[in-house]
């Protein structure tokens, strides 16, 4: 802290009290701290009400027995421990709703991301007239109603006169019953939520090609390199950041995914295309608060999980 100094009759030197200066800053800095709190204490008092309390009483519940019938006297629920937990993995539903979703994650992310990547790549290379409505058109579907986008994959799926399946007839397949075999009306989904969403990591693949040093394709073309050699050697390496973050994100979306089955398929048939998120949805609808409850988060560690293990791999040489 600065001070100020006076000199004694005698040649001695003494110290004063700090210097005014230092503290006017020191009162500055106080004031814009409590100016800052006043203007974030809405969001603060809002995020604990709607969003933190929520949290932790739903995470209570999931320990109780609560169900709809409770909601007139909540004090009166029981204290179940872990029950709901070993009632769900016992539960032969939602292993199949866990295994479901383990096969479209699985299967979907994958094609996602590959098709993303293509049209990235043809964005930033190959397409060089009307760039740009192309890239709208392949983002359009993703701000498209789930509505709008279901009436559309209804028609295309459909078994007798559907598109797809009328293209299989050109080249001589049967085309199968997509969406009331259960062998087929998972692929079905996935074919649908890969083309609504890959326009998404599209855009971010394409910011990270861009984001690419072109010197260094123009080194590796002088020392021969060809088009896939530059692109697995440079561009793949250089893309590693993007790749973390866009299956990082593209995961948690469909460890979560609801909405396809639900206006598709409701779940059936026969199950084949129920998830975690739409059987926790069914039995909060059932009542069973508590049990979904416990469901939920299940989803949440399993979704940590993934992501975790995801960034293990990708982020050692990001």
């Amino acid at each position: 802290m600065a001070t100020t100094t006076e000199v004694t009759p005698r040649g001695e030197t003494g110290h004063t009290s700090p210097s005014p200066r230092r503290g006017g800053a020191g009162m500055r800095a106080v004031r814009e701290g409590r100016a800052a709190w006043t203007l974030a204490l809405p969001f603060c008092l809002l995020f604990l009400v709607f969003t933190a309390w929520p949290v932790l009483q739903s995470l209570f519940m999931s320990f109780t027995d609560t169900k709809s019938r409770d909601l007139r006297s909540p004090f009166s629920v029981n204290v179940v421990g872990f029950d709901n937990f070993t009632k769900a993995f016992a539960d032969p539903v939602f292993r199949k709703a866990a295994l479901n979703t383990a096969y479209f994650v699985l299967i979907g992310m994958p094609l996602t991301l590959g098709i993303a990547l293509a049209a990235a790549v043809a964005l930033d290379k190959g397409i060089t007239r009307f760039r740009s409505a192309f890239r709208l058109g392949f983002y359009l579907p993703v701000i498209t109603s789930i509505v709008a986008v279901a009436v559309v994959w209804r028609f295309l799926l459909q078994q007798d006169f559907g598109l797809i399946n009328t293209v299989l007839g050109w080249v001589g397949i049967p085309g199968p019953n997509w969406l009331g075999d259960p062998n087929w009306a998972m692929p079905g989904l996935i074919l649908m939520a890969s083309w609504r969403n890959f326009g998404t990591a599209m855009i971010i693949f394409l910011a990270g090609l861009q984001g690419v040093p072109w010197v260094l394709h123009e080194a590796a073309a002088i020392d021969g390199a060809g088009a896939w050699q530059r692109f697995r050697h440079i561009t793949l390496p250089m893309l590693r950041p993007t790749m973390l973050f866009v299956s990082v994100t593209t995961s948690i979306g469909y460890l979560q995914f609801f909405e396809e089955p639900f206006v598709m398929t409701s779940g059936g048939p026969l199950n084949s295309t129920i998830s975690m998120s739409m059987y926790t949805y069914k039995q909060f609808g059932f009542g069973n608060y508590g049990y979904a409850a416990s469901m939920s988060y299940i989803i949440f560690v399993v979704i940590a999980i993934v992501a975790a293990i995801q960034f293990r791999l990708l982020r050692d040489n990001t």
